[in-house]
């Protein structure tokens, strides 16, 4: 099931576009506000963006401008007043996928998310070519890619994504909850303690056997957690230990 994520302040227009998402199969969540945005891409993966450009105190262009450097997943800009040509132009060029102008059909707008998707690139905008193994796993940096010891693949979250490769660049150091809440920052939001133990929580479901009784991520008391596992990374075709 395919996730979109509706960014509007407007009550109304949010359980609009929700409502009828939903009837066609579509996960949604809906936000006020980029605090909130930021929450969810923290701890969900998120296949479309619908961003409403007139969110009150903030500047949707800039948030526009602030995803589209850091991720792939097609973004939507809806807007009812910056309806002219070179605000569709300037919207288009920070990097949205496409531009409605409100008023707008329900049946156009699934249509456009339907297209958005099937646009969307296979592989993410990065130069990082390395390859982490460990205990028969392996993550694609450039693919982003996490692949398990039987070679299926298993989905991260941006915020997952980083905090596995914080442990792997540093496998059996401890990192203090500091560290983990830096290197585990999606879209420069502002992070909480909390979502470091819910990140933690995510991460141990999907490597480890018993997620109860860690082996690999390791908690060490009062000082933060570390990575226990032999981990070796290559480049191309070189590898190192």
């Amino acid at each position: 099931m395919k996730h979109v994520l509706v960014i509007d302040d407007d009550a109304a227009m949010r359980h609009l576009i929700a409502e009828h998402l939903a009837l066609h199969a579509f996960k949604v969540t809906t936000v006020a506000d980029s605090q909130q945005m930021n929450r969810v891409l923290m701890t969900d993966t998120v296949d479309v963006i619908v961003i409403d450009l007139n969110l009150g105190h903030e500047d949707g262009m800039e948030i526009v401008r602030n995803l589209s450097a850091k991720s792939d997943v097609p973004i939507i800009i809806i807007s009812g007043d910056r309806v002219e040509e070179a605000d569709k132009v300037v919207g288009l060029e920070l990097g949205a996928t496409d531009y409605i102008s409100k008023p707008f059909g329900t049946r156009e707008f699934l249509a456009r998310v339907r297209v958005a998707l099937r646009g969307r690139p296979n592989l993410p905008r990065t130069k990082d070519r390395r390859t982490f193994s460990f205990n028969n796993w392996t993550l694609n940096l450039k693919q982003r890619r996490l692949n398990a010891p039987d070679h299926s693949e298993t989905k991260l979250t941006a915020g997952e994504f980083n905090l596995l490769v914080a442990f792997l660049e540093k496998p059996r150091d401890v990192l203090s909850r500091e560290e983990l809440l830096a290197a585990s920052r999606v879209h420069d939001e502002e992070v909480y303690d909390r979502s470091i133990d819910v990140l933690i929580l995510r991460l141990r479901r999907k490597l480890e056997r018993d997620s109860t009784n860690p082996q690999l991520i390791r908690t060490a008391r009062g000082a933060g957690y570390f990575f226990d596992a032999d981990v070796s990374v290559s480049f191309g075709h070189l590898a190192a230990a």
